[in-house]
């Protein structure tokens, strides 16, 4: 495979700003849903559960549909290139409505109409999202045929990507800090409507740029439909050994997921003080005291993951794409138990700073590296076949992300259900919300503490397991890419400058 450069470096920035872009919203969803669900419109848990799990179900036939949807389908503009302008305005309605109490309801009678509208927006959200998420991480295919740029312009855009996730994280934390919000009854509701529309004002417009300047160089023919007799897409999707490994890690990875997403309730409900008496602290002091708490760990995780993000580009020239990933997860699932012992027996999160900075490594790395696999899964797939499904094999990992986010807030409410937390009495407000929350017992704390300790660290143990058995490396990957290269040639396949 050639080793020229088809991508200007101002492209390659465009395509990473993008990534920002879409960050700032995603982050939203992924590390507050729970939060917001069952501390601010205190839903149900087994509602949220089984929303969580129809719409992943839902999402199994919606992203491999919008896969295929690209693959069949080349607009005048582009095969990839429409989709994130056209999606940008009802991400951006669908998101602020998501955080936003239901307009029309009173959310303390929990009506059956309120649970319909909260059912609606959150599964529109994710169809629309997967509108817009895999075309948009399918570019680097089409942008470069060569493998390593391609996977250098994918690690960028990922890791700047994940810098949209952490301000998203972060500002909720922030607003926490601030007196004349965190001292009200309501500062709950306010802080995730600013972050709402904040977040979608400014990403939206930046994520809408990779439409007007990103390239597709790669002119791949429209998918057929299968003859009689000729495997199907997707059999080819699953008869491909490689890519199934990367999506069984990519699912057992869920946990990774947690550090940001349980963060909000470890601070809440973990029993963790930090220069207040929580027996005489004012609502305002508790309100400041979970701003604290929380951004300990999600400024510990965005240390582990952004620093693992920045060097990976290095470490591809040494290491094995599957190395990285075992190496990592290896070393996080050992961090993630330091921490759960250092913190729980000495009640100081201080001590577990680098711990959790350990246990967030595996987080950049699968967030990046995964989706080069997949990449690479997909060159395998076209020399075996003959056929590149670059719509549905992104489709895969766009569907494997929300799957992952599904199962870290089904495992926090799990949880809740396990040891008994009952929202109702956890957000009466005031002095009852104070006198509810000081009421929970050391073991309910310490379960708590371990959905950003245990849980994370037992899903990057078992993530490691298939990848000792993904093969594509090394002198094979190499004969393959050089063979593919040939291959597209005969085809007919043409690359533009």
């Amino acid at each position: 495979m050639t080793e020229k450069k088809y991508v200007p470096k101002s492209e390659s920035v465009v395509y990473a700003v993008a990534a920002l872009g879409q960050g700032l919203v995603y982050s939203c969803m992924s590390s507050y849903i729970t939060d917001f669900y069952m501390n601010v419109l205190a839903l149900n848990a087994w509602f949220v559960i089984l929303l969580m799990l129809f719409a992943r179900v839902w999402d199994a036939i919606n992203d491999p549909l919008m896969g295929m949807i690209v693959d069949r389908h080349k607009t005048k503009w582009g095969r990839l290139k429409p989709y994130p302008v056209i999606t940008i305005l009802p991400i951006a309605l669908l998101t602020i409505m998501m955080f936003t109490k239901p307009w029309g309801f009173d959310v303390s009678e929990k009506s059956i109409g309120m649970y319909i509208y909260v059912a609606a927006v959150y599964v529109l959200w994710g169809m629309v999202y997967t509108s817009s998420d895999v075309p948009f991480w399918s570019m680097p295919n089409l942008m470069t045929p060569n493998h390593k740029e391609r996977a250098k312009i994918a690690s960028y855009g990922r890791t700047v990507g994940g810098v949209g996730s952490a301000v998203t994280v972060a500002l909720p934390i922030i607003l926490g800090f601030i007196p004349a919000l965190a001292g009200r009854e309501d500062f709950n509701d306010i802080k995730y409507v600013i972050m709402a529309i904040s977040m979608t004002v400014i990403g939206m417009p930046l994520f809408a740029m990779s439409s007007f300047k990103v390239k597709e160089r790669i002119d791949l023919p429209n998918a057929k439909r299968k003859d009689p007799g000729e495997p199907s897409t997707l059999s080819r999707i699953f008869h491909c050994k490689p890519l199934m490994l990367v999506v069984l890690a990519g699912i057992l990875s869920f946990g990774r997921y947690m550090l940001q997403a349980a963060a909000p309730h470890v601070a809440r409900y973990a029993g963790f003080y930090i220069g207040i008496d929580p027996a005489t602290a004012t609502l305002e002091q508790l309100n400041k005291n979970m701003s604290t708490v929380a951004m300990i760990i999600q400024i510990c995780t965005a240390v582990g993951m952004f620093g693992a993000m920045v060097f990976l580009p290095k470490l591809y020239e040494k290491f094995e794409y599957r190395t990285l990933m075992i190496v990592s997860c290896l070393g996080g699932f050992g961090a993630s138990l330091l921490a759960l012992a250092v913190g729980w027996i000495f009640k100081n999160l201080w001590l577990c700073i680098p711990f959790f900075i350990i246990m967030a490594i595996p987080l950049g790395v699968i967030n990046v590296v995964s989706g080069i696999m997949v990449f690479d899964c997909l060159d395998y797939m076209e020399w075996q076949t003959g056929y590149r499904d670059t719509g549905l094999g992104s489709a895969c990992q766009s569907f494997v992300n929300k799957l992952g986010n599904a199962l870290a807030t089904v495992a926090i409410i799990a949880m809740y259900l396990v040891i008994h937390l009952d929202v109702s009495k956890l957000n009466t407000g005031g002095d009852a919300a104070i006198n509810a929350a000081m009421s929970l017992t050391s073991g309910q704390n310490f379960a708590m503490y371990s959905l950003v300790t245990l849980v994370p660290g037992v899903s990057l143990l078992l993530t490691a397991i298939p990848l000792f058995f993904y093969d594509f490396i090394g002198e094979k990957k190499k004969k393959v890419m050089n063979e593919l290269g040939e291959k597209r040639k005969e085809r007919g396949i043409e690359i533009s400058e």
